[in-house]
């Protein structure tokens, strides 16, 4: 069997294409780093690949805005390839300011602006994730009291929907964050439907790293603690926080405490950190 192809953007500022392209590739997929202009020279070539990752830099010097100049360059040239992308049975990333562009360009709701101390923040930061897989809905559903079955089919069946391969098996992850515009907004009313159709894929809270380190759990103010969103069938993920910044064991900020705890449980210590996994669901998708 071949191995699931990710497609990873790169140009005019992004610059996190390769640790993102070593991720798939360690995921067991075959990943690519294809410059923005080149896809648009050649945009039939997306049809080869199963995964679109949009990696984090600095597009454009955000010049205009986070991802605003990137997304403008990709919805003037590449939007129908893009939205026939989205529609098949594929799976789209985007990070930092992936995340940005994927907004400005449509392809998920809200926006990312200025961080609350309107300074650029680099960080560790410790993300509770939200969407539950199919079973837990199902158990939860039939937890519930059954005076209203409709209902509660109903939310199940929104929650079927929404949920992520992306994120699958996944309770929580410590990762690190790079910005200066990572404050999630939306109107209330696209609040209210992202938390009706189960959208808001993470939040941030007071975790492992955030404890050892004594952070504020929220580092830039975003609306209800957000740090990752879907679209409506899960298949697309903004996350502004870095997972392929947090593959390794070893970049853990506590690692070393950890390691004298594992050793003297006699166990041996992990090469891969959790965010690894994102990177694995993906790969495994198509296998």
């Amino acid at each position: 069997m071949s191995k699931p192809k990710a497609i990873i953007l790169t140009g005019y500022g992004l610059n996190c294409e390769e640790e993102t392209a070593e991720a798939f590739t360690l995921a067991g997929g075959e990943a690519v780093i294809v410059h923005i202009n080149d896809l648009i020279a050649k945009p039939a070539m997306l049809k080869r690949f199963q995964i679109l990752a949009i990696p984090g830099g600095f597009s454009y010097g955000d010049d205009l805005g986070g991802g605003k100049a990137y997304a403008n360059k990709l919805n003037n040239h590449l939007k129908k390839h893009l939205a026939e992308f989205a529609s098949k049975n594929k799976l789209i990333i985007g990070i930092c300011n992936g995340f940005q562009i994927l907004t400005q360009a449509g392809l998920l709701p809200g926006a990312l602006t200025f961080n609350d101390n309107n300074r650029y923040t680099d960080r560790w930061v410790d993300v509770k994730i939200l969407q539950a897989s199919p079973s837990v809905i199902a158990r939860s559903a039939s937890d519930e009291a059954i005076s209203n079955k409709k209902k509660i089919a109903s939310a199940a069946l929104a929650m079927t929907k929404s949920f992520s391969p992306w994120l699958k098996g996944i309770k929580s992850l410590s990762l690190p964050i790079a910005h200066g515009e990572g404050k999630f907004v939306a109107a209330p009313d696209v609040l209210k439907s992202l938390k009706k159709q189960h959208q808001i894929a993470g939040v941030y809270y007071k975790g492992e790293v955030c404890r050892y380190q004594n952070l504020a759990a929220n580092p830039n103010g975003s609306l209800a603690d957000i740090a990752m969103v879907t679209s409506e069938d899960g298949k697309i993920l903004g996350i502004m926080p870095h997972p392929e910044r947090a593959m390794y064991f070893t970049q853990r900020p506590m690692w070393p405490l950890m390691k004298e705890k594992l050793i003297r449980k006699n166990q041996s210590l992990p090469k891969y950190g959790p965010t690894f996994q994102l990177f694995k669901n993906a790969v495994n998708y198509f296998k």
